[in-house]
């Protein structure tokens, strides 16, 4: 759940859109590309960048050292059992103050606005931007209300979003004050109920179009405050890396997908294989092949793209975009290179087509 993320533009957008000014949309995952090597420090970040063999092999090398090491076995069950106290205890201690805002959000994943022609536009113009909408076309989430016995909160909106792994809120407010105004309503979880307590007590937060609760995505006999396949929007950033992917991360994903309208999407970021923070991992952190400890007590898993089509495909979800996000991330004062890994997709639940089509 912890991760540097810088402001991008998006590779897809859910329903048409008119593009803000002319011209060709940028490139998904943007567009900086470190052409001559002697202008590394001109900038903070690099996008797409090729490593060579010697660096994938000394990654390789470094992960595999620091995993020779293995928490004993006696005490791996405690990460999983007690998970929901070490991330009670991380947003006690750092409040709102650990992470910053995802204001890059709603550009690298248009899916989560509103279904408004006019609402990348107000976005892009809002946060100065400067970068053309995405004109590729991709067809939208029915927005026809679930029939439901039961009322719900946000039963009448006609957009539904869930965030999955919400943390102390720095997606749901850039989220709030979007679709504010509109007919969607957000629906925030997390299993830390400190994280939960943070949302519900921040000035901004309103039960008119949000809801928020304490949920444990691994309990799948676990009630939802909303009803099957009622959602047009899943965002799962930096959350299936807390879970231990051998035994839970795909029941999750399979549950998830369950709540998704036909059309309805999955959005996903998250740590990539040989990311900078992986390769920091010392001696004795190490869970599993991949999966380590930090010193608070909470779990980080480094995901290839493979991994993460398997676990969204074998839930029935159809691949709009895997990749593969390598950036340089520069410290030009301290004169240092560091590369990060993330790994972004986006999956849709299939239509259904009926034996007279």
């Amino acid at each position: 759940m912890r991760g540097f993320l810088r402001l991008t533009v998006c590779a897809v957008s859910c329903i048409p859109r008119r593009p803000c000014s002319g011209g060709r949309p940028p490139a998904p995952l943007g567009g900086r590309i470190l052409s001559n090597p002697d202008h590394i420090f001109q900038h903070n970040t690099w996008d797409h960048v090729q490593w060579t063999e010697e660096e994938t092999e000394k990654a390789r090398q470094k992960a595999e050292e620091n995993s020779k090491e293995k928490i004993p076995v006696e005490e791996q069950s405690k990460y999983d059992r007690e998970g929901h106290k070490y991330w009670d205890r991380f947003y006690e201690m750092h409040q709102r103050k650990f992470f910053k805002n995802r204001n890059w959000l709603l550009i690298e994943f248009p899916e989560l606005l509103p279904p408004d022609d006019a609402g990348m536009c107000r976005l892009e113009q809002e946060q100065g931007s400067g970068v053309d909408s995405c004109s590729e076309q991709q067809p939208c989430a029915s927005s026809k209300l679930t029939s439901h016995t039961n009322a719900f909160p946000g039963q009448h909106a006609a957009f539904r979003i869930l965030e999955v792994g919400c943390g102390a809120g720095n997606s749901v407010f850039p989220i709030i004050s979007t679709i504010r105004g509109s007919k969607a309503f957000l629906y925030c979880c997390d299993f830390s109920s400190r994280a939960i307590e943070l949302i519900q007590e921040h000035p901004d937060y309103d039960p008119a179009v949000c809801h928020a609760f304490v949920q444990d995505i691994c309990d799948t006999t676990s009630p939802f405050p909303f009803p099957p396949e009622s959602l047009d929007i899943i965002l799962v950033v930096f959350v299936l890396s807390a879970i231990h992917p051998a035994r839970r991360a795909q029941d999750v994903v399979k549950g998830l997908a369950g709540f998704l309208k036909q059309g309805g999407v999955m959005l996903f970021k998250d740590y990539g294989r040989y990311d900078l923070s992986q390769l920091r991992f010392k001696k004795g952190q190490c869970l599993s092949e991949n999966f380590y400890t930090r010193q608070d007590g909470t779990c980080v898993y480094f995901f290839t793209k493979d991994e993460v089509h398997h676990l969204f495909s074998n839930a029935g979800l159809e691949e709009l975009q895997n990749l593969e996000d390598r950036r340089l991330q520069v410290n030009r004062g301290k004169k240092v290179v560091m590369h990060r890994v993330w790994i972004q997709s986006k999956y849709r639940k299939p239509y259904l087509i009926s034996a007279a089509d």
